[in-house]
C-alpha cells in the first residue's frame, strides 16, 4: 500500500493548470484568477471628504464665524478654492476643495444663513481621506480565487475584466449493474446511484463544471461507450470498478498502466489514476463514503490544480478532542466528525458509527478526523488535525 501524500502526488502529476480566458467582471465569482490586476486609478481619485460637514481652511477656534461660499456633493466638485474665513458645505465622498485642509462635522457648528459658528469641544480630526488612501495606480491584487469582496475591489480599480483558468470540465461516470438513477424503481438486488450527486455538488463548489454521464454497467462495452462520452472532457471520473474483483473492468477498458494503487487510509482503499487519450482519468472507490472522502482528498486538489491554485492539497486545521480516541492502525483512518465552536481551538467529536457504508453519518459530519498511521490512543483535549467537510 502506498501513503495518502504519495497518491495525492501521483494525482496532481497528471493535473496540469488551463489556459486562461477574458471574463467580465460581472461574471468573476468563484473564478480563479490567474494573472495579477494592476489598479488603473487611486482610490480615492482625489482627497475625499469622510464625514457631512464644512470644508475648512485651517484650524478655526470655538466661536470662530465663517462665510458659507458653495457646497460639495460627491460626484459634484465646488471646483473654486476656500480661503481664510471660508466654508464650503460638503457631503461624505465629496472631493475636498483646493485651500481646505479639515473638515469640520456639521454637529459642530452652529448655521445662520450663510455664516457657521464653530461650537466648543469641536471634534479635532481632519475628517479628510487623503488621495490613494486605500490604493494607488499601479497597484496589483495577486492571483487568487475571486470572492465578492475581491470583484469590488477589481471594480474600484477600475478593472472590466479579469484573466481566469478557464473552468475545467469534469465527467463523472458511476459505473456498476447495481445502480439505478433516484426516482427510478430498483429492483431487489439494486441501490440508488448517490455518489455522483455529492461529487458534482463538490467539483462545482470548488470552480469547476460537472457532467454526469450514463451509468456504465458492468459490460466492457457498454463501459467503453460510456467512457467515449467522457469526449472533450479535462478530467474523467469513474465511481466504482476500482478494484481488483471480476467485474471491476474500469482500468481494463480504460487502459490504463501501472495506475492501480491499494492505499493506506480508510475508508477508501483502492485508487485509480492515469490518462485516457491523454485525458487525466481518476477512478473512486464505489463505496458511498469512500468516494465521498476520495473525493476531498484527490479529486478536489486535481480540480484546484487544473485551475491554477498553487497549493491545491488539503489544508488540514487544528482542533482538541471532544473525547478520547483509541489507537489507530496502519492504515490513515478519515473519522466522520462534528465540530463543536465556542471560544478559541474547536473541538471535534468523531461518531461512535465509522462504517464506510452509512452515509446517514456523513451527511451529520462537518469534519475528518485525521487520525495518522499507527497512531496512538489519544485523550479528550489532545489537539489534532482535521479537514472541513
Amino acid at each position: 500500500m502506498i501513503s495518502v501524500e504519495d497518491a495525492l502526488a501521483h494525482c496532481l502529476a497528471l493535473a496540469a493548470p488551463l489556459p486562461a480566458e477574458t471574463v467580465p467582471l460581472a461574471q468573476a465569482a468563484g473564478r480563479w484568477m490567474c494573472a495579477p490586476a494592476v489598479a488603473m486609478r487611486d482610490q480615492p481619485p482625489f482627497p475625499a471628504s469622510a464625514m457631512d460637514g464644512y470644508a475648512v481652511q485651517g484650524d478655526p477656534a470655538k466661536g470662530d464665524s465663517l462665510a458659507v461660499i458653495g457646497e460639495a456633493g460627491a460626484g459634484h466638485a465646488f471646483g473654486r478654492t476656500v480661503g481664510p474665513g471660508q466654508a464650503v458645505r460638503i457631503f461624505t465622498g465629496a472631493p475636498v476643495p483646493d485651500g481646505a485642509t479639515r473638515v469640520v462635522i456639521q454637529e459642530d457648528v452652529s448655521r445662520e444663513g450663510d455664516r457657521i459658528t464653530l461650537a466648543a469641544g469641536s471634534d479635532g480630526s481632519t475628517n479628510i481621506r487623503p488621495l490613494g488612501q486605500d490604493f494607488r495606480a499601479g497597484d496589483s491584487l495577486a492571483p487568487r480565487r475571486l470572492r465578492a469582496n475581491d470583484l469590488a475591489l477589481l471594480a474600484a480599480m477600475n478593472i472590466p475584466a479579469v484573466q481566469a483558468t478557464r473552468r475545467p470540465v469534469v465527467a463523472l461516470i458511476a459505473t456498476g449493474d447495481e445502480l439505478v438513477m433516484p426516482g427510478e424503481n430498483p429492483a431487489p438486488d439494486q441501490i440508488i446511484a448517490s455518489n455522483s450527486f455529492a461529487l458534482k455538488a463538490l467539483i462545482e463548489a470548488e470552480g469547476g463544471e460537472a457532467r454526469m454521464l450514463p451509468i456504465a454497467r458492468d459490460d466492457e462495452a457498454e463501459l467503453a461507450t460510456v467512457l467515449g462520452l467522457a469526449e472533450g472532457a479535462d478530467l474523467i471520473v469513474t465511481i466504482g470498478g476500482a478494484s481488483v474483483g471480476d467485474h471491476d473492468l474500469v482500468g481494463k477498458v480504460a487502459g490504463l498502466q501501472h495506475s492501480f494503487w491499494k492505499i493506506a487510509m480508510r475508508p477508501g482503499k483502492p485508487l485509480m489514476a492515469g490518462r485516457l487519450d491523454g485525458v487525466p482519468m481518476l477512478g473512486l472507490p464505489g463505496n458511498p463514503v469512500s468516494a465521498v472522502v476520495c473525493g476531498h482528498l484527490f479529486l478536489l486538489p486535481m480540480v484546484r490544480a487544473m485551475l491554477g491554485d498553487p497549493a491545491p492539497a488539503p489544508q488540514a486545521r487544528r482542533a482538541r478532542l471532544a473525547t478520547d480516541v483509541s489507537a489507530n492502525g496502519p492504515r490513515a483512518h478519515y473519522m466522520r466528525s462534528r465540530l463543536i465552536l465556542g471560544e478559541g481551538m474547536p473541538e471535534i467529536a468523531p461518531f461512535d458509527r465509522q462504517d464506510s457504508a452509512l452515509l446517514s453519518v456523513l451527511g451529520e459530519a462537518d469534519a475528518l478526523l485525521i487520525r495518522p498511521v499507527a497512531d496512538g490512543p489519544r485523550g479528550k483535549g489532545s489537539t489534532v488535525d482535521y479537514l472541513p467537510i
